[in-house]
């Protein structure tokens, strides 16, 4: 009744000035009018978003029970938009006009399939590979190369496959492929993250809470993506060296000053708001960097502090800034290559990490690499 009134009044004071003010401003101050009595009801009714009722499929009901609400998602790619809806007392951060996401901190995610007894056995290094959930041909590949390698030069080795949350009409089929394949491999850990690439920062963060809570007693650990051919003898040669440090290190293809893109059609877009300053902090190409096993229980506590934004690699070197740990050129840079082009088999003895097209290429080289000579 209060608001019908005011609604009243407002429309007499309206009239009485009809004469001195043109009809534009008059439909422009009764439009903005109306969005103020509308904000008014929704604060008076206490009225949320989260009161809003959705269709609930799969996907909606994992997130709601842990810690997000999907409300509208097309999953493409990090292009298109997926908006999440705040949970009490949780902070989202915005890009630009119409993509969200939640903190990088790994306490806003919880584990959908762990492995939490992994590390009994007390690895020497830890390969974690973070990789789409529908990736099946890719974790195969590796699971048939490199990941097979469970002892390099008498030092044991775990390989683990991390995946957030798929969209779509296919997402309940493919959590049931998920969940078999971990009953087959026991190599599948899972959070609840909509898994994009926008996210990754939240991907390898999530990699370093697993690292820190549920395998702190490692020496080593390894965040490698899966498209990577990653020669394990090199890897456990300089991991070995008597020179190679056992704590505050972290190694692999360093960036040094690069700026940071501000072209809204790019894919590597940050904004000012989420990283003011025109240069990133020295890091490592996310590609494949190594480190001490120490650092990810730090780096899990920096990033309580350091605000998060998409580019994970250079999110990663924030942190370690903020650590005052600078990251390691390694011995022989050549060593963590990008592109090794045409195929040359030697070039392949003596590269830690490279990247490659297709998983069935890394089978092709892997097998070709290991025949006798």
């Amino acid at each position: 009744m209060a608001i019908k009134n005011i609604w009243h009044s407002f429309l007499q004071e309206t009239r009485s000035y009809t004469h001195q003010i043109k009809k534009p401003f008059i439909l422009l101050l009764l439009a903005l009018t109306l969005l103020f009595l509308l904000f008014s009801i929704a604060y008076t009714t206490e009225f949320s978003l989260d009161t809003v009722m959705y269709p609930q499929n799969w996907l909606t009901k994992v997130m709601n029970q842990t810690h997000n609400k999907v409300i509208d998602s097309i999953w493409a790619n990090h292009n298109q938009k997926h908006i999440l809806v705040p949970l009490p007392n949780q902070q989202i951060q915005r890009r630009g006009t119409t993509v969200y996401y939640h903190v990088a901190h790994p306490s806003n995610y919880q584990y959908i399939l762990d492995e939490p007894d992994k590390c009994k056995q007390i690895p020497f290094l830890v390969l974690m590979v973070p990789v789409a959930p529908n990736q099946v041909e890719a974790r195969n590949a590796i699971r048939s190369t490199w990941g097979n390698e469970s002892t390099v030069q008498g030092k044991a080795v775990i390989t683990l496959f991390l995946v957030g949350l798929t969209g779509g009409s296919e997402s309940e089929k493919t959590q049931q492929q998920l969940e078999e394949e971990s009953r087959q491999h026991r190599d599948l850990l899972q959070s609840n993250f909509v898994d994009t690439y926008f996210n990754l920062t939240i991907k390898t963060m999530v990699i370093m809470d697993w690292l820190a809570t549920r395998c702190p007693q490692a020496n080593f650990s390894m965040k490698v993506d899966s498209d990577m051919y990653l020669n394990m003898d090199n890897l456990m040669t300089l991991l070995l060296a008597p020179n190679t440090p056992r704590q505050n290190y972290i190694t692999g293809m360093v960036m040094w000053n690069r700026p940071v893109i501000r072209d809204k059609n790019s894919k590597w877009y940050v904004s000012e708001e989420l990283y003011p300053e025109p240069n990133y902090p020295t890091y490592l190409l996310g590609m494949g960097y190594v480190f001490s096993n120490d650092l990810p229980e730090k780096i899990v506590e920096a990033s309580k502090v350091i605000k998060p934004f998409n580019i994970e690699d250079a999110y990663v070197g924030a942190c370690l800034k903020h650590l005052d740990i600078a990251p390691s050129s390694p011995p022989d840079p050549s060593q963590f290559r990008a592109y090794l082009g045409q195929y040359i088999r030697e070039d392949f003895f003596r590269v830690i990490t490279t990247i490659l097209g297709s998983p069935q290429q890394l089978i092709d080289i892997w097998k070709d690499v290991k025949r006798p000579t």
